[in-house]
């Protein structure tokens, strides 16, 4: 056989050098791609290791301006609050006050770096004495009572400065009632960034140690999504966007690339993908085991996020990227 007589296609032209591959590059990750997650405590001087989240620390907030620096010093632009309050109650009650734990720490941001963008996470599992995201009633979630809370407690996080709104409580109509809420109180200029799809995921584990979060009886999925599903997704989604939602949320990330995708298809929106936490821990896991090269690991995975159809990725990695993204500059 003479290979010169056969008609095929030339592919390797274009990736013989690191140049040339640079040159052709269909997707990049970014700094300002990402959204930095911070779970906030009460009390001073505490910087408290999360065990399952090597790298990751619970801050009180004298040292969020400290925190707030080294992110922009390394291009990121945003971060995702969490609150872990010392007291919780039935209702969550400290996710709505104007001295909540997360209200604090926005007024700390705005003051010491305005234009740093806060997104304030809205959801009561952190403040509830149950664990769950909305109000106990006849020993289930109840979606209706649960959104007047979701409501009060985003209008509160808007008051404090907070630039976007992110709900994540998944009770049915949690948009409409927040949009309205916010509206009403003078806040139409702030967007929600929903999290319009999220499943009810094993890959959580970590955060729930982080956030301290873990629901005391049964499980979420009555209200979160089923991970068998995927045209749900788009009905979660539509749902959202036409309720009032500025962005869309897909979470987890990795195992759900085909629904970013399916989203992204879909919807002429800002599309997030949420690298959760049990994602980064087994990375994280593995690298300080040597079984694997965390960089080339990690940018792979946020990659992926920007091929399935990302426009942003709320990520743990934030800060490891932003720095290799500067060390190859």
């Amino acid at each position: 056989m003479n290979i010169e007589d056969l008609q095929f296609k030339r592919h390797r032209r274009l990736r013989q050098s690191a140049f040339m591959r640079d040159l052709v590059r269909e997707n990049h990750v970014h700094t300002d791609d990402l959204i930095y997650p911070l779970f906030i405590v009460e009390g001073e001087k505490i910087r408290n290791p999360i065990i399952s989240m090597p790298g990751i620390e619970q801050i009180s907030l004298d040292y969020l301006p400290s925190e707030v620096d080294e992110l922009l010093s390394l291009g990121i632009k945003a971060v995702l609050l969490f609150g872990v309050p010392n007291e919780k109650d039935e209702i969550g009650s400290g996710a709505f006050h104007d001295h909540g734990i997360v209200q604090k720490a926005i007024k700390t941001i705005k003051q010491h770096a305005p234009k740093m963008l806060v997104v304030a996470d809205t959801c009561l599992c952190e403040y509830t004495d149950h664990g769950h995201c909305g109000v106990i009633m006849n020993g289930d979630v109840a979606n209706d009572e649960s959104l007047e809370i979701h409501v009060k407690t985003a209008i509160s996080q808007a008051r404090a400065g907070a630039d976007i709104i992110a709900p994540s409580n998944m009770m049915d109509g949690f948009v409409v009632a927040i949009r309205k809420g916010l509206d009403e109180a003078g806040f139409k200029h702030v967007p929600i960034m929903s999290y319009a799809v999220k499943y009810a995921s094993a890959f959580y584990g970590p955060f729930r140690d982080a956030a301290e979060s873990a629901p005391q009886f049964g499980d979420r999925k009555t209200y979160q999504m089923d991970p068998a599903n995927r045209r749900e997704a788009l009905r979660e989604a539509h749902s959202d966007l036409s309720e009032g939602a500025d962005f869309l949320i897909v979470k987890p990330g990795m195992p759900y690339l085909d629904i970013i995708r399916d989203v992204r298809n879909e919807f002429n929106v800002p599309i997030v993908a949420y690298n959760v936490s049990g994602e980064y821990s087994m990375v994280k896991a593995a690298a300080l085991n040597s079984w694997i090269d965390e960089k080339k690991i990690v940018m792979e995975m946020h990659t992926a996020f920007k091929r399935a159809g990302a426009d942003l990725i709320i990520t743990y990695f934030a800060k490891d990227i932003a720095k290799w993204l500067n060390e190859e500059k």
